[in-house]
């Protein structure tokens, strides 16, 4: 956590959901909210995990107010895991209280992006989402979204070039019909150890 950093307790549909809210210097007003998802909760992803962190970060340094946030079940938050589906409630009733209006980004790794993804897919026509990112997209174990044309000059997807959990040619497969291009990061693994 950095000065910028305040904890949070948001309502989910299952109870309380623990978040974090990083800022940009005080001096630099946010351009918007960026709601980044987490990876899989059964393996040990929370909000802290270093990949998360990193793209909270990046976003920060583009001016953006970041939140992060454990899914049902992990660390403080209430609830246990419901394969994506309870996941995906809590992350639009979050974003309801952190950014019911303006300028909303989001971001997931692996199992984060498969919710992020259905997230984008319930909020497209309702809200502009101004910048997708998605690292390590969770494509060969849940079914990620198709993006909305309209999505695709907003959107970011990284993934490692040797990730053993989601092959890269999984995440070709998924983006080839979407024309989205995929960012590889040469050498990196899943957690781009």
């Amino acid at each position: 956590m950095n000065a910028q950093t305040r904890k949070l307790q948001l309502e989910g549909a299952a109870g309380a959901i623990e978040a974090v809210r990083d800022e940009p210097a005080p001096d630099q007003p946010a351009r918007g909210v960026v709601v980044i998802a987490h990876p899989h909760p059964l393996f040990g992803g929370t909000m802290d995990n270093k990949v998360v962190q990193t793209l909270a970060r990046a976003f920060v340094q583009c001016g953006w107010s970041a939140v992060r946030f454990n899914f049902r079940g992990v660390g403080a938050s209430a609830g246990v895991y419901d394969e994506g589906r309870g996941e995906l409630e809590d992350l639009l009733m979050l974003i309801e209280q952190v950014a019911p209006t303006g300028p909303l980004a989001l971001g997931g790794f692996s199992f984060g992006s498969f919710v992020a993804s259905r997230a984008l897919q319930a909020l497209w026509g309702r809200r502009t989402i101004e910048k997708i990112v998605f690292v390590g997209t969770a494509v060969a174990r849940f079914d990620v979204a198709e993006l909305p044309l309209q999505a695709h000059e907003r959107t970011l997807v990284i993934h490692g070039e040797q990730d053993d959990t989601v092959a890269l040619t999984a995440v070709f497969d998924w983006a080839r019909p979407q024309s989205l291009p995929v960012t590889v990061i040469p050498g990196g693994s899943h957690f781009f150890h």
